[in-house]
């Protein structure tokens, strides 16, 4: 169905090592604003979707799994040189006594994913505009943690993920328009 190449879509450097910040930054992948979120939320809501939309929610589903893919990364170079003891503390002690390094779906307060940051309303304009409401959640997540971070390497592969939050939006708004002028259409039969 897709074809997989085995490169980041943005590339994902690190200047050092600091765990501190891998622990903020695993809010975007198994927080509620996430891309695991996301991707789910948009592969999943596809289903009732028109044929006029459903394509752009499987292109920006699957492009959320990419991203999930750069956060990975991000955080798996920032700790993987990292003592227990710098674990400890940068606050993912518990993390690292269940885990070790392994990535884990938790946010950064280490509460675990669940299904119930997905929303499915099954009406596309509602649905549409969780969507909307999702990327700007993001998209703002992504602003906290480039005001977080002071590594230029980290910061640039996060403000390539905030303008791509940016992007979805934008699809998204037009996407509602777009149905809602479908919806305003008489139908013949």
């Amino acid at each position: 169905m897709w074809i997989y190449e085995k490169k980041l879509q943005y590339p994902v450097r690190v200047s050092q090592c600091n765990p501190r910040l891998a622990k903020f930054l695993i809010e975007q992948y198994g927080g509620a604003d996430g891309e695991l979120a996301a991707a789910l939320r948009y592969l999943n809501q596809r289903y009732t979707l028109p044929d006029k939309v459903k394509a752009l929610l499987t292109d920006i589903g699957t492009e959320e799994f990419a991203h999930l893919e750069m956060i990975a990364t991000m955080v798996y170079k920032l700790t993987k040189d990292a003592t227990p003891e710098q674990l400890k503390e940068a606050g993912l002690g518990a993390h690292f006594a269940d885990h070790d390094k392994a990535l884990f779906y938790h946010n950064a307060a280490g509460v675990p994913f669940t299904a119930t940051y997905i929303q499915a309303k099954g009406d596309p304009i509602a649905d549409l505009y969780e969507d909307i409401a999702a990327e700007e959640k993001a998209r703002a997540t992504y602003q906290w943690l480039i005001d977080m971070s002071d590594d230029p390497d980290i910061n640039d592969a996060l403000k390539f993920l905030r303008e791509r939050e940016v992007v979805h939006a934008q699809r998204f708004r037009e996407a509602v328009e777009i149905l809602k002028e479908y919806q305003g259409q008489k139908k013949y039969f």
